[in-house]
């Protein structure tokens, strides 16, 4: 086990790598300049080499890169212009509430998805195989965005029983009864389609299981079908849905960037909408990069525990 995981550590630098090349790419090809979003209406030419010179943006690119990324390793993101702080804390800060979204949306969304997966392949081609398969068919096929707008519409303006926006209450609240209160609208949003990915896999991974002859074998030995059903077919397809799952945590930190923003929810993703409108390179440069790094470890901790419940996958 011990191999493995030192094996997939190594494997996670050269991506680490790469990603940290295309983040710095994407911001340095964007059309735009920075000094002259820096200085607005004070924009002279000298006054924009002069920016330009300070920020080392008047370097070539390559060396840009390798100051940029000699100075990450040393937990230096740079200091974002805009908000006058360095960007690492602003990053964590922010990221800390974009964790609380995305956890439980992806909390909400296993759990769903599981459950209707189970549910579905178990009673398949029954009444409760068509509704799940409908209802995630159109999860899947409805855009986040949208359907995070129809929920405020529903029961934030229409019905007034859920916050609209905010992570906590403007007047009082700020307890965890709070939190859990306003994560409702946000966090059904975007485990929506995440729910309705993992739901459809599962109902697949759950049928081939269950044609499989160690099934019969035991329901022949007159095995309870509910121990069939959930302690031998479900944890043999649950190795392969969980590196779906570590997938979908990637589409769930990747979503809140919209979620966020239509629910003003105070994470990552609305700090990085309001860098990129103020050409804040460094710190959407550090967002992204930050982002990206969870999603890779995700995946790595979806393979860590797929190959504790299945040991072939560690030879």
């Amino acid at each position: 086990m011990l191999t493995y995981i030192v094996k997939r550590l190594l494997a996670i630098i050269p991506v680490m790598f790469g990603l940290s090349i295309i983040v710095f790419l994407v911001m340095a090809l964007i059309p735009g300049d920075p000094a002259t979003a820096i200085l607005g209406s004070y924009a002279t030419p000298e006054n924009v080499a002069r920016i330009n010179r300070d920020l080392g943006l008047d370097k070539p690119l390559p060396q840009q890169y390798l100051i940029w990324i000699g100075n990450v390793l040393q937990g230096d993101f740079g200091r974002s212009f805009a908000l006058n702080r360095p960007v690492l804390d602003e990053v964590l800060e922010r990221f800390q509430a974009t964790l609380i979204l995305a956890g439980v949306s992806l909390v909400l969304c296993s759990i769903i998805g599981l459950l209707a997966g189970v549910v579905s392949a178990v009673g398949q081609f029954g009444w409760a195989d068509r509704i799940i398969t409908f209802v995630v068919l159109a999860g899947i096929s409805m855009p986040s965005f949208w359907l995070g707008l129809l929920l405020i519409l529903l029961f934030a303006v229409e019905w007034r029983v859920l916050p609209v926006s905010g992570m906590y209450a403007v007047y009082g609240g700020g307890d965890l009864k709070d939190l859990l209160w306003h994560l409702i609208l946000p966090a059904t949003t975007l485990s929506v389609v995440a729910a309705g990915v993992i739901a459809r896999l599962t109902r697949g991974a759950m049928l081939e299981v269950l044609r499989q002859d160690y099934i019969r074998t035991a329901r022949a030995k007159g095995v309870n079908e509910r121990q069939v059903i959930y302690r031998h077919a479900f944890r043999a397809a649950l190795v392969g849905v969980i590196p779906v799952i570590g997938i979908q945590a990637g589409f769930v930190l990747g979503g809140a960037v919209y979620i966020e923003t239509v629910f003003q929810w105070p994470g990552i993703g609305a700090m990085l909408v309001k860098a990129i409108s103020t050409r804040d390179i460094l710190l959407v440069q550090g967002g992204v990069l930050v982002v990206a790094s969870s999603y890779v470890l995700f995946n790595l901790l979806a393979d860590l525990l797929q190959s504790m419940l299945d040991p072939r996958i560690r030879t």
